[in-house]
């Protein structure tokens, strides 16, 4: 499941996500690794719940513009792109090593 940019979570993601720990036992670590989610964050909305308040958080928060998703998509792409860079930027000088006389063990 995919985060939201900005910790801006909907109503029924939060719903869903309090019902993995309430009714289907999982455990709030292994629930909120699933989801994505600060354990903290987590662990307010399971308060809320207990207190019946859940369905209040986030009626302050505006709606995510379309540019809004459109750049936290972006920026989530470019931060993929450069751990895929680094990894090929070792692996390149990992063969090139090999590749020196003298170096192969």
């Amino acid at each position: 499941m995919q985060r939201a940019p900005n910790g801006k979570y909907t109503k029924e993601f939060r719903e869903e996500a309090v019902k993995l720990v309430t009714e289907e036992k999982l455990s709030i670590p292994e629930a909120a690794r699933r989801l994505s989610l600060p354990l903290s964050t987590l662990g307010n909305w399971l308060k809320a719940n207990k207190s019946g308040k859940l369905g209040d958080i986030g009626k302050t928060y505006r709606p995510l513009t379309e540019i809004e998703v459109e750049l936290a998509r972006v920026k989530k792409e470019n931060v993929e792109l450069k751990m895929e860079r680094d990894i090929l930027k070792k692996a390149a000088a990992y063969f090139a090593r090999e590749s020196l006389p003298g170096t192969r063990q």
